[in-house]
Parts: structure tokens; sequence; C-alpha cells
């Protein structure tokens, strides 16, 4: 409390409140992930090593029984998780690598990678974000792997993030490796941070969008898009 006193009396402002807030408000502060310049010297097994005995002192604080048998492996699993899963993108090592091809058959269309489901989490309270997002470009002289596009998606959403920033990392990704401005990313997600807790709506969705070059000053470009995406994809097996 007393230093919440002293802040209070030096800058006239409420931390606390605002720090909440700036969750709350879905604020981001750099279209980059705030990272350390020292984020990667660590070796992964000692991360995972600090982030089970800090994880472990967390559950001690809540009050849990660390010598339960459903409990006792928690910390480590969770520490586990962290570093070779959700948090996997962080880590510029695990970036998928892209292998371009010679657009040999001259299709000069947009080409749309839709409904990619991913899991993300929100870097304010560190819960999840449900989503799909939509990929379209148009060559310029070499296409792209599918499966690559949906692996750079699960990339950028492997890491704690906000939804803004994770689309414009997506499409200026795709805008550089392609080569070409006519890149364009949707991204239609649910926050369990806006869901399940706080204001608790367990019904609205955020969406935004990225559009570049002809995507961006077409019209009709974009509204072909659109239609795509509209598209419902039954497909007969």
């Amino acid at each position: 409390m007393k230093r919440k006193e002293t802040l209070l009396n030096t800058t006239g402002m409420d931390l606390d409140r605002d720090f909440d807030e700036i969750g709350d408000e879905h604020v981001g502060t750099s279209p980059e992930t705030p990272l350390r310049n020292d984020a990667f010297e660590m070796d992964d097994e000692i991360k995972m090593e600090l982030i089970e005995k800090h994880f472990k002192e967390i559950m001690h604080i809540l009050g849990l029984d660390l010598e339960d048998d459903s409990l006792k492996g928690t910390p480590r699993r969770v520490a586990k998780m962290y570093i070779k899963e959700v948090f996997s993108g962080l880590d510029p090592k695990n970036m998928p690598v892209p292998k371009l091809f010679e657009n040999k058959y001259k299709y000069n269309q947009m080409l749309v990678e839709k409904d990619i489901t991913f899991y993300s989490h929100c870097e304010h309270h560190f819960v999840p974000i449900v989503g799909k997002a939509h990929v379209a470009y148009i060559s310029n002289g070499h296409v792209i792997g599918l499966s690559k596009i949906n692996r750079m998606v699960q990339y950028f959403a492997k890491r704690p993030q906000v939804q803004e920033r994770l689309t414009m990392q997506i499409g200026n990704a795709f805008k550089e490796i392609l080569g070409t401005d006519d890149v364009a990313v949707i991204v239609d997600a649910h926050h369990m941070c806006v869901s399940s807790r706080g204001i608790q709506d367990v019904n609205s969705s955020t969406v935004t969008s990225y559009y570049g070059g002809k995507f961006e000053k077409d019209e009709q470009t974009r509204n072909e898009l659109m239609r795509y995406i509209a598209m419902d994809h039954k497909v007969g097996l």
C-alpha cells in the first residue's frame, strides 16, 4: 500500500486503475511484440525450470496442495506448454521457412486461404484468444505452399498478442515473403478476457483487417474477397 501511495503522490495518477484500463480497453503499445534485447539468450530448458519454479509458487500462494497427485505435475506442464507450445511464436527460430514457387501457370487472380483456426493469448490477462484468419494475395510472379500460409498464421498467434498487432504482423510478413503489396488479412476472434471475465460478454467477436496494394485501393477487389470469405465451402467427399 505504501508503494501505491507514493506513486499517487508523485504522479497524481492511480497507476493500478490506469493499468487495468489499458487491459480492459484493449490497448496495444507497439506494432512489434515487446521483447527485451536478451529475450533469447537463455536456453529453453532453463526457462522451463524457472517458469516451473515460479508457477509452483503461484499455486502455493493460491492455497493449492502441491502434494496432490493431480496438481504436483502442473507447474512443469505449464512451463513446457508456455515454451514449447502456446508461446513458441516468440522465438524467431520457430518461424516457418517459407518456400516459394514460380507461378508457371500464370495464375493472376487472388488466392484466398480462409477459416484458418488459431489460438492465441491476450497479452493483458494471458487468457485465450480463439479465432479464424483469412489470408489473400495476388501473385507477383511467385506462389507459396498453402500449408505455409496456415503455419505463418499460427507462428504469429503463438505469443502474447493484441489482435490488431497480430493482423498487421501476418500481413507484413506475407507482403515481405511474397514480394507484393497485394496482400489482405482479416481476423475474426473471440477474446476470453471479454467473455470469461470483466464484462463477460460471450457473444461478441472482434474483427480486424489488413489491406495492401489492390486490396486497399480497389473496392471491387475487396468486395470479391468478402464474397469468397462468405461462401459456404461444403465439399463432398
